[in-house]
């Protein structure tokens, strides 16, 4: 199918979360820059109905984890228009912002500013919308463009959008234990807040899973808002470890430490991913842990027991019924099993990157892959392709791990990474 160049966009992005977003601030920064600046035609595809990022745990008084400095744009271009200070300036709460004393805002109000600077590329979005396809388009024997199949949803119309260059950034999935289905009793932490309201009267009893942030923000959630159930924490661990957010090792979010770690041997980086797991995975806030243990330490005191931790612990059997869910725990410990009857269950434990491969189908015998068997990814986010494959396909997020460090998939380096495409996209 024939296209005039008016109908090619420079670079289609899937999915139009936070990196996406950052590289369409980098790819509008660069065509704004002054005289001369490259025009650049891009378009996005996302699945949600409307921005969101983690909704499902927007509680009022959660905070970041990192700074607001590490927005979608200050490590890169501290003068760009996207930044949340120039977020705060539009907002009128410069000063009180300041006056807070702060490095680490409000979730919901970091989820604002998201929203505020993607608002600004509506023209440039379409939402409710789901990519069947990527396919190559040949020119004299090499793929030149790549055809992008997205499906309005749901069930809607196909439309096919040309592209010079396709970014992937597909965030993450909630990933729950072997043989657990989500249900009305059954939620993974993502689901949080969405589900939480439909819960009518007082749960009894809730049971919470997982060892990390969002298992201890879930926990503590929960704990505050049905003041008069058991709230029962299962942790593999003896306890909330707490994150490692000192000086010296959160250099390992640092875009120089991207450079360090993509030149070492294999090896090298499976122990440095390792070893400072501890930032990032299964890992608490200090000051979260301290307001359980005195909350739950409080209520020993009193002989009102509701917040309960069942640590160096596991699920073994997860039984829905009529009238709520029927949880076994085992202790890893005794052997001791003990058999909870609970409203809700919710399991906190994690994600897993999105895997490109499947889009990519009709293109992966053009792509390399690394001894792992996994895409092959370039310093600047590109996959490996043989010389038959001209146009640029790129990736984003946690599926790059294991190549580009532990700050791949997080806020950390987001600004940075994404002007490094959007400038290999103009080099290329």
């Amino acid at each position: 199918m024939a296209q005039s160049e008016a109908n090619i966009a420079d670079v289609v992005g899937i999915g139009f979360g936070p990196s996406n977003l950052a590289l369409a601030i980098a790819l509008e920064d660069i065509a704004t820059a002054g005289a001369g600046a490259p025009e650049i035609s891009m378009k996005f595809y996302e699945r949600q109905p409307r921005f969101g990022w983690h909704r499902g745990m927007l509680m009022e008084d959660a905070t970041m984890q990192v700074s607001f400095l590490k927005d979608l744009a200050t490590m890169r271009n501290a003068m760009s228009r996207y930044t949340f200070v120039s977020y705060l300036q539009e907002k009128g709460r410069v000063a009180e912002f300041i006056n807070s004393k702060t490095l680490y805002p409000l979730r919901v109000e970091f989820h604002d500013y998201l929203e505020w600077a993607a608002h600004q590329f509506q023209s440039n979005v379409s939402y409710s919308s789901e990519i069947t396809a990527i396919r190559p388009v040949f020119e004299a024997g090499a793929v030149e463009y790549v055809d992008v199949v997205a499906r309005a949803a749901p069930g809607g119309h196909e439309t096919v959008q040309r592209a010079r260059n396709i970014v992937i950034g597909m965030g993450l999935t909630p990933r729950l234990p072997a043989g657990i289905k989500e249900s009305g009793r059954i939620w993974h932490s993502s689901q949080l807040m969405h589900r939480v309201g439909a819960i009518t009267g007082t749960p009894r009893n809730v049971v919470v899973v997982g060892s990390g942030q969002s298992a201890a923000e879930a926990a503590d959630y929960l704990h505050r808002t049905f003041s008069g159930a058991h709230v029962y924490t299962v942790l593999s661990r003896y306890g909330y470890s707490v994150a490692d957010d000192s000086p010296y090792v959160n250099r390992i979010f640092d875009p120089e430490a991207v450079d360090q770690f993509f030149a070492a041997p294999t090896d090298e980086k499976q122990r440095l991913l390792d070893y400072h797991g501890n930032t990032n995975y299964s890992v608490v806030d200090l000051e979260v842990s301290q307001d359980l243990y005195r909350r739950s330490y409080q209520e020993r005191v009193l002989g009102k027991q509701r917040l309960r931790m069942l640590n160096a612990s596991r699920v073994t059997s997860v039984d829905e019924h009529a009238d709520g869910v029927r949880v076994v725990v085992e202790s890893m410990t005794s052997g001791a099993v003990q058999t909870i009857e609970a409203d809700v269950i919710v399991f906190a434990t994690g994600y897993r990157p999105s895997d490109p491969t499947p889009l990519l189908q009709d293109l992966l015998s053009e792509c390399k892959r690394d001894e792992e068997g996994r895409l092959g990814v370039e310093r600047d986010y590109r996959v490996t392709t043989s010389d038959a494959v001209r146009c640029g396909i790129y990736v984003h997020g946690a599926s790059t791990e294991h190549s580009h460090g532990l700050s791949a998939g997080l806020l950390s380096n987001t600004a940075v990474r994404s002007g490094e495409i959007a400038q290999s996209i103009l080099t290329r």
